[in-house]
């Protein structure tokens, strides 16, 4: 049994004795005894990475509870600020009320504003949102910049890092780990650089080995996310081995592009048996002045100019084990691309195809000159059947990261190779396809070809994610069409 003193004096008797529910495990403890220790010396900096779900947040709501409470004879401040005050901000401070829900500091705790003030000792809770009011605080205990990935740094070092500038106060940066231009990567190479220096840890990573070693049930989660998505996956990198993206490997490294090759062979004609989705990228109109049609009919696609590509997936909902897990594989069996047809022809074209392969989902792209092409083929085909997708900023980030877990899962599977033009070139734009990574809590992703190619192939494979929304589960009978997921 701890002694009162000891549970004033050390974090690891004050989470045992006062929070048995919620002890910290070893990983934890040993980052929040050498922050807690530091809290008074002044001049410290500490940047702390925990794997996905292994506890940071709680690590931060006790280590400030006991902070609280050895100070609120002496009094002092501390500041924790997150990237939005809601919900970000709040959550962290109502987890630290219910941690200093304890017989310690029973009637000694009450709220003033967005602080948590314990006795005499204090913390406020601030946004760093741009255009926050977040002026006017002063961290004499602790300074904390919590998900620090995605708090701007030129935002922190004008308005946050002056809080502790009188007092030296001890600073903390937690958070995930994503690009190299986050605060969080700043602060982690700064402080790498000063360990070089003195030998003193400054930087602590918990990887999700670690974190297996105290929570089996954690390591065998982990290991099956890493079996369903790859070692490569970015979220897996980032989020459990806690690597930086770079971009350098491209979108589709090797072992993601190996997940995406089928065995099962193109066809040009429906077997009559499975379920087929046309996927249509809608590309611009050829100028007359361009137009080299020598009659030959179908074109072979052009790598070097924009084109609407049409790729046509058969579902296959053999995938789906468990009712409540709506996971068919999107199985490629053909493509087609036209470059600077008119739309008159184009929707022809389409038609045509529509009418051969009775899609139950047609998924065309919405944006500028598709919009026309999407409102046509709604009232013809109907609204069950055609769902219209407009490209964005958002929208192409969200389909990026969804058609890259696809891919990842293999649940997107491209055909055995044919020889044809438009499988080489659809290869070519996965190869070729780059991505960045924008800071800031959305995570959005520019993605897609520069260079020889355009990414017309690729962004038509891609939008089979937006199949996902339907229900694949169970079929109806529809008109003349065959079975229908509803």
């Amino acid at each position: 049994m701890s002694t009162l003193r000891e549970v004033q004096t050390d974090i690891g008797a004050y989470s045992r004795t006062l929070l048995p529910a919620q002890a910290l495990r070893p990983y934890q403890l040993e980052v929040a005894r050498e922050i807690a220790g530091a809290v008074g010396r002044g001049g410290e900096q500490f940047a702390v990475v925990f794997s996905r779900q292994a506890g940071k947040d709680e690590t931060l709501a006790q280590m400030l509870a006991y902070v609280l409470t050895r100070y609120r004879l002496r009094g002092g401040s501390a500041v924790v600020v997150s990237p939005t005050l809601r919900p970000q901000g709040m959550l962290t401070r109502r987890r630290l009320l219910e941690r200093l829900g304890n017989p310690l500091t029973d009637g000694l705790v009450r709220t003033e504003g967005n602080a948590v003030v314990v006795g005499r000792a204090r913390c406020a809770f601030l946004s760093a949102a741009p255009g926050a009011n977040a002026r006017g605080e002063t961290a004499s205990l602790l300074l904390v910049c919590n998900e620090a990935q995605d708090v701007d740094p030129a935002r922190w070092d004008a308005v946050f890092d002056p809080m502790a500038a009188s007092t030296n106060a001890t600073t903390v940066f937690l958070g995930t780990v994503w690009t190299p231009r986050t605060l969080l990567a700043r602060q982690v190479r700064h402080l790498h650089a000063l360990e070089a220096e003195d030998g003193k840890q400054r930087v602590f990573r918990v990887t999700w080995e670690r974190v297996a070693q105290d929570v089996p049930a954690y390591g065998e989660r982990v290991r099956a996310r890493i079996h369903q998505l790859g070692r490569t996956h970015p979220f897996i990198k980032t989020e459990y081995f806690l690597e930086e993206l770079s971009g350098e490997s491209g979108l589709f490294p090797l072992a993601v592009r190996e997940r995406m090759r089928g065995t099962h062979p193109a066809r040009r004609t429906p077997d009559g048996h499975s379920v087929y989705a046309l996927l249509i990228d809608v590309g611009g109109e050829q100028r007359k002045d361009e137009s080299a049609d020598d009659g030959a009919g179908e074109q072979e696609p052009d790598p070097r100019r924009d084109a609407t590509a049409l790729t046509i997936v058969a579902v296959d909902t053999s995938t789906i084990t468990d009712p409540g897990l709506l996971a068919p594989t999107y199985r490629v069996v053909g493509r087609q691309s036209w470059t600077g047809m008119g739309q008159p022809e184009l929707l022809r074209a389409i038609l045509d195809l529509a009418l051969l392969w009775e899609p139950k989902r047609v998924v065309i792209d919405a944006t500028g000159l598709g919009a026309g092409l999407a409102a046509f083929l709604v009232r013809r085909l109907g609204p069950k059947v055609v769902l219209p997708f407009v490209f964005s900023q958002k929208s192409k980030s969200d389909l990026g990261w969804r058609f890259l877990d696809l891919c990842s899962a293999s649940r997107f599977r491209d055909h055995a190779p044919d020889s044809s033009p438009e499988q080489a070139l659809f290869w070519a734009q996965v190869e070729e396809c780059e991505y960045e990574v924008a800071p800031g809590a959305n995570r959005l992703m520019r993605w897609g070809v520069s260079g020889r190619t355009h990414d017309d192939l690729l962004l038509s494979a891609a939008l089979c994610a937006e199949l996902d929304a339907c229900d694949w589960s169970r079929r109806v009978a529809q008109g003349r069409t065959r079975a229908e997921p509803e």
